[in-house]
């Protein structure tokens, strides 16, 4: 991503009180930045922009309020809609990275050319990115570790795992989280290499 680029940060999933605050599952590791009072985030394909007037978290995500959103009338239209930042210059993700967002959807194919279903959600456990696919056998949560991932190229909408690794054709062992040394480098930000944050926006 270049800057200028607009990217997802967080996703409206509920609402709190009469004021307009929303509830907002986070899609970034660095929250506390991206919804910091006077950030200014978009709707997902729209061009109104919204300024953060309050947020902070809770157990569900974070309760955030706009200044453009005046009460519950007004938040209502905002159900489900995915909150977007734009990248600033010197936020540029190096060659090889890639934001969260930008691995959703992606095709996940195994060694042998079997499709196995499409990344729809990630998350970070043990220190490594983990991508939750969701195929004809229902789903399966693969760490992106080298032991695993034998390809991964989201520009290309594809990743190639190792299915025998994974256990998917034999009783190969359980795929456990390897090391950072064995991840693969998948930081969806800046923040990440910044080290400001773990990788995912891969690192999120």
């Amino acid at each position: 991503m270049t800057a200028g680029e607009r990217f997802v940060v967080g996703q409206v999933r509920g609402f709190h009180g009469l004021r307009g605050t929303v509830r907002v599952e986070i899609l970034s590791d660095r929250a506390e930045e991206r919804f910091a009072v006077g950030k200014v985030l978009l709707v997902e394909g729209r061009k109104e922009a919204l300024t953060v007037a309050e947020s902070a978290p809770d157990n569900l995500g974070w309760r955030v309020r706009f200044v453009e959103v005046p009460d519950r009338n007004a938040a209502e239209a905002l159900r489900d809609a995915y909150l977007e930042a734009i990248v600033a210059p010197g936020e540029e993700l190096p060659e090889g990275e890639f934001y969260w967002h930008e691995i959703i959807g992606v095709a996940v194919k195994d060694l042998d050319g079997s499709e196995l279903g499409k990344v729809v959600d990630l998350y970070r456990a043990g220190g490594a990115d983990v991508v939750v696919v969701r195929g004809p056998a229902g789903e399966t949560d693969i760490a992106l570790v080298k032991a695993l991932v034998k390809e991964f190229d989201p520009a290309k909408g594809q990743i190639v795992v190792d299915g025998d690794a994974l256990g998917l054709r034999g009783d190969e062992d359980d795929a456990a989280v390897e090391d950072d040394a064995d991840r693969v480098d998948v930081e969806t930000m800046v923040e990440a290499s910044t080290g400001s944050d773990g990788p995912a926006e891969a690192n999120a």
